[in-house]
């Protein structure tokens, strides 16, 4: 696989047909607070410990909302996250992440509506990765997220990146620079490229 630019990159990987069988953009639960849940559970663990912990939550709150999050005692939501590790840790993270949406936002559509990423990032736990996957999966923002998967591949390719903002700009430049081709490639249905864009990485290098 050759490229120059992330644009074909993405068009590289668009051939492979790698989101077959997986949700229209990529993450599970798109659009919903489940999303940030996802975000902040995945890390430092696999996604398959996060899908035991969410399941676990699921019998208890079957629609996932802040409220509830916001509601629980950090010892009793540990439990139910225990399989994504650093229960204790992500619990207190995810309650006072809820408690702080509730505060600023009053509920999770005015969030979805009015977060920023610099909002993301002065929460507890929150780094750019998380605020990213948080803005692009639940906000439904264009904005690239990048992770070990997009640095293992272009790392491979030849491109280092010395920060994480350094290497999401070099993802979306090729994209924005080459907007008008995409909108030819994908139609009249082209939208929320970067979320599209990110799981076929993912899907690419899971294989890898």
């Amino acid at each position: 696989m050759e490229f120059s630019n992330s644009y074909e990159l993405l068009k590289e990987l668009k051939k492979k047909n790698l989101l077959k069988n997986r949700p229209k953009f990529w993450w599970p639960g798109y659009g919903t607070f489940e999303v940030v849940l996802g975000a902040v559970l995945t890390q430092n663990t696999k996604w398959e410990n996060v899908e035991k912990a969410l399941q676990q939550l699921k019998v208890k709150s079957e629609k996932l909302k802040v409220e509830e999050i916001a509601s629980y005692d950090p010892v009793y939501l540990a439990e139910l996250i225990k399989p994504a590790g650093f229960y204790n840790q992500k619990s207190k993270r995810l309650i006072a992440l809820s408690r702080n949406i509730l505060r600023d936002f009053g509920d999770f559509e005015t969030f979805k509506e009015n977060v920023d990423r610099e909002w993301l990032l002065n929460q507890k736990g929150i780094g750019f990765e998380t605020a990213d996957s948080i803005l692009c999966y639940a906000c439904g923002r264009d904005v690239m997220v990048v992770d070990a998967y997009t640095r293992r591949l272009l790392k491979k390719h030849g491109y280092e990146f010395e920060s994480y903002d350094e290497m999401r700009e070099w993802c979306e430049r090729g994209i924005e620079e080459n907007w008008d081709k995409l909108k030819e490639d994908y139609g009249t249905s082209f939208n929320l490229c970067y979320a599209r864009f990110h799981g076929k990485i993912v899907e690419f290098m899971k294989k890898r």
